[in-house]
């Protein structure tokens, strides 16, 4: 049709390696302006068939036609009619941005003044004309992303396919680059916006939800929605554990997801019912209130696909409970880091009690990742000190680090190395052995699902695979204090739930978490934030407390999410020089 810019018919890809297909008999058509969300659960093929219709992949089966042209027949036109922005960016990171952009214009055979008008374009439209010198490793992770959707768009492409592109971007970036994709929405062209964040796929104009391959929805977002429409509810007045009360939850036969809210707790439904869900029956505790909720896409795309995880972690089952040790089990006192003239970390105190979920929240490069590092004993302080469990790392590194796991935000693993192999080489630098190694492995095996690739390379796994295995070689310790910066990065909902069960179930056994992330709704899971900006931290509350503050006539029930942006922006009005 001519209003459509895509046309997928009865699309199917299957690699030589599997008999799987990764795209299974998949159609459908795209229309020429507006975004289209794509949205699945790992490995359900989104990348698959983002690359299909860049060209960069033959299908086995059936056709895919850009602006009429057949990506077989016609491969060496659609570069002509696409901008293509991979999940993993290739920037040239010794590079500078305006490098970067003149390479790219190179290898797009944009020249002379034209490059000049597109280029000078692209600078203003993505803020990024004050750090045109600098190299792009040293860019925060939203103004890489900045930079490869202005590289993508050298040429103004009738269509733009953007893999995951917020991928590991903070809140306030995010908003950013969801408005620079609207405004070129708004001048004519077409967006594929891959996902893993389901409130950006709900403010698409039409959302392509994808498992095993296969298509399992096509349409507005808010149609999926409306099948869970009297099937949400909150839960409020808890007094005692509310992870202890979501686990009860989700083991009742008719609950199929839950979500801690601040102090409350969100849970959907199986069948839809006239009558409040009866927490009493399964708490024993008639003080609870329950009421019905809008429901959100993230609970009909959760439905859709069967329901969440439940919420039991075998990993935190069997392990015996944290019965002694200190009150204060995480303390930083003045920490402080300089590189140079610059200074990452300003004089930032906090402390976490044993047994919470205490989250470090901020923009990128705001310097969550550097406390993280001097924390763990990783970075050494220009001045202050962080106490781990009564231990300062800089002074007893062996001791400090027995009874500490850390799961670093840019993945830790040997990608050259097996499964078998990371996991034997981690039980060695924690100082596991013989019968004891060997036993361990086994469990870890069993309770993530890696006996049937222990021999694979991780570099080939998917991305929900890794951080399992990575979260695996985190805890094989049993450490009581766990540090996870950003665990659950670019993972699909389903896998980020197995996540959160994890890290629940250790917590009730006494553990302690400290946590950075960017998914504002998993935040919500701590017991209390820090906010960082600027080195400073600026913020330090309950979720509902943070929430609270920054509550208006205008805004009266604001989401973290509002809150993380609203409490930045009040700091950035408060410090005008």
């Amino acid at each position: 049709m001519d209003t459509d810019i895509v046309v997928i018919e009865n699309l199917s890809k299957v690699f030589p390696v599997t008999s799987v297909p990764a795209i299974n008999n998949v159609s459908l058509t795209i229309p020429k302006k507006g975004i289209v969300g794509l949205v699945g659960p790992d490995g359900a093929g989104k990348t698959t068939l983002i690359r299909l219709m860049a060209s960069l992949l033959l299908p086995s089966h059936g056709r895919v036609l850009i602006d009429g042209h057949d990506t077989v027949k016609e491969a060496s036109l659609i570069a002509n009619f696409i901008g293509y922005m991979p999940q993993r960016f290739g920037l040239y990171e010794d590079l500078t941005v305006m490098q970067n952009l003149n390479l790219y214009s190179d290898l797009q055979g944009v020249v002379g003044p034209e490059r000049t008008r597109i280029i000078d374009s692209l600078l203003t439209f993505t803020t990024l004309r004050p750090f045109v010198d600098r190299k792009a490793r040293a860019l925060s992770g939203g103004m890489k992303q900045k930079l490869g959707l202005a590289c993508s768009l050298l040429r103004k492409p009738p269509l733009l396919l953007l893999d995951e592109p917020s991928v590991g971007v903070d809140p306030l970036s995010r908003r950013e680059l969801w408005k620079m994709v609207r405004k070129l929405v708004d001048e004519g062209i077409a967006v594929v916006w891959s996902t893993s964040y389901l409130d950006e796929a709900a403010a698409c104009d039409r959302v392509i939800l994808l498992d095993k391959g296969a298509l399992l929805y096509y349409g507005v977002p808010q149609e999926l929605t409306q099948r869970v429409e009297g099937r949400v509810f909150k839960v409020s007045g808890i007094t005692t554990s509310k992870r202890a009360i979501m686990e009860q939850a989700l083991n009742q036969k008719n609950v199929i997801d839950g979500v801690i809210q601040g102090s409350d707790i969100r849970i959907v439904v199986k069948e839809k019912t006239d009558e409040p869900l009866n927490i009493e029956a399964f708490t024993g505790n008639p003080q609870l209130a329950v009421h019905p909720v809008a429901p959100r896409f993230e609970d009909a795309f959760i439905d859709l696909l069967g329901g969440g995880p439940g919420g039991t972690s075998p990993l935190a089952a069997a392990m015996p409970p944290f019965v002694d040790g200190l009150e204060i089990v995480v303390d930083a006192h003045g920490l402080t880091k300089k590189f140079g003239t610059f200074t990452a970390v300003n004089n930032i105190s906090f402390s976490v009690k044993k047994g919470e979920i205490f989250g470090l929240l901020g923009p990128n490069g705001a310097g969550k990742s550097t406390t993280f590092k001097m924390m763990c004993g990783l970075l050494r302080p220009t001045s202050g000190s962080a106490l781990v469990n009564g231990v300062d790392l800089q002074v007893a590194p062996s001791e400090g680090r027995s009874f500490l796991g850390y799961m670093s935000q840019k993945f830790s693993l040997y990608s050259i190395l097996s499964v078998l192999q990371n996991l034997e080489f981690f039980a060695g630098i924690n100082n596991l052995f013989g019968e004891r190694k060997q036993k361990v492995i086994a469990f870890m095996s069993n309770i993530f699902g890696f006996r049937d690739f222990l021999n694979e390379s991780v570099g080939d796994l998917p991305l929900g695979f890794k951080q399992r295995l990575a979260l695996s070689c985190a805890v094989m310790h049993r450490p009581k204090v766990l540090f996870l910066d950003e665990p659950t990065s670019g993972v699909d909902p389903i896998t980020r739930r197995e996540f959160w069960n994890h890290i629940n179930g250790m917590v009730e056994k006494g553990g302690t978490i400290v946590v950075t992330t960017h998914f504002m709704d998993e935040a919500e899971y701590c017991d209390r934030i820090g906010l960082v900006y600027k080195s400073n931290l600026i913020e330090m509350g309950t979720p509902d407390e943070l929430k609270a503050r920054c509550a208006t006539p205008q805004m009266p029930s604001p989401t973290l999410e509002d809150a993380f942006i609203s409490l930045i922006e009040k700091y950035e009005r408060e410090h005008v020089e």
